[in-house]
């Protein structure tokens, strides 16, 4: 499956289930001063979740542009050093907002991957909060997940939360076991979870949104429970390629391919190199969807995180001998 089957594939399953396909907003938040970049699906949908703004639907489903490169979500210094870390990507996403909760939720997500998608069950794992007994036991009853393949983790890894403050949840997230040979080196008998992400990657994470956090840090129930989830495109496109990285996707090799070109060098023939391909591949997205939506480099707030995200990519391709303008 392309990047572009998956991504519309995800769309038409939840349109079949009666949520509303919306469009990606802007990668500028609206009317958001606590969020320097759109850095989520449900972005766009705070203020439905928290009771404030009311749509004339209750379901929803989105391919959702992100950045994260600044504030709480920051991943800038490890783009194109490991697999899978970006600074702009997609996000796939379905919403409940006080309709359906966890069960629903949970039946949906097994059936889009173990049926539409067709990922193996035996390479599947899930995690829960530590104290949600209650997603534990659906996760067994709705899909049929046996115990041993449940693992209860701490706020860290299975609590969520958009910033500091606002709507956030226990959640719970679908893992997928890539074989040995995407361990680490030395790590290879490492079993899920202890393996730290580098043979088992994560790759749907179901919010089950319950509480406000406001700025004392004191919790809330929201008006109506309601469900935001999110899977990285590039990284399910990477699972579904047969893939170890998501650089090796037709989302984002394309983009290496034509840079290679451009510098008169070829791919996977040095380290260094590659690392300089990825990181520009990377980074040339982010700065092709960050200028589409108004942001310009400056020397303050979001301009200036652009302008880091540009200068990052041309410092790392000058290093590999290339003096020309590219980006």
């Amino acid at each position: 499956m392309t990047g572009s089957k998956i991504r519309q594939s995800f769309l038409d399953f939840f349109a079949e289930r009666g949520h509303r396909p919306v469009r990606s907003s802007s990668l500028v938040p609206a009317n958001d001063p606590t969020l320097l970049f759109t850095n989520a699906g449900m972005n766009q949908f705070k203020d439905v979740f928290l009771g404030l703004e009311k749509r004339d639907y209750t379901r929803a489903a989105s391919s959702q542009k992100c950045v994260r490169a600044g504030g709480k979500h920051n991943d800038l210094e490890n783009v194109g050093y490991t697999r899978r870390h970006h600074t702009f990507f997609e996000m796939l996403g379905n919403f409940s907002f006080g309709d359906y909760f966890k069960a629903e939720a949970i039946e949906y997500a097994w059936d889009l991957i173990t049926k539409v998608y067709g990922l193996p069950k035996d390479r599947l794992y899930v995690t829960v909060f530590r104290e949600d007994d209650d997603a534990e036991n659906l996760w067994q009853k709705v899909a049929g997940v046996p115990k041993s393949r449940i693992f209860r983790l701490d706020e860290k890894d299975n609590f969520w939360q958009m910033g500091d403050t606002g709507p956030c949840g226990p959640c719970s997230e679908i893992h997928y076991d890539l074989g040995p040979g995407a361990a680490a080196p030395g790590r290879e008998h490492e079993e899920f979870p202890d393996d730290a992400g580098g043979r088992y990657v994560e790759i749907w994470n179901l919010v089950f949104m319950q509480f406000n956090r406001d700025p004392a840090g004191v919790l809330t129930p929201l008006p109506r429970p309601s469900i935001d989830t999110g899977m990285g495109l590039e990284r399910v496109a990477a699972v579904m390629q047969g893939k170890l990285s998501n650089y090796d996707t037709d989302l984002i090799h394309p983009i290496m391919i034509k840079a290679a070109d451009l510098f008169g060098i070829s791919c996977g023939t040095d380290n260094r190199v590659d690392t300089a391909l990825r990181i520009t591949a990377d980074h040339a997205r982010a700065t092709a969807f960050l200028i589409h939506d108004g942001v310009l480099p400056s020397n303050e707030g979001r301009g200036y995180v652009l302008r880091k995200i540009m200068r990052r990519s041309m410092r790392h391709v000058r290093m590999i001998g290339v003096e020309e303008p590219f980006l």
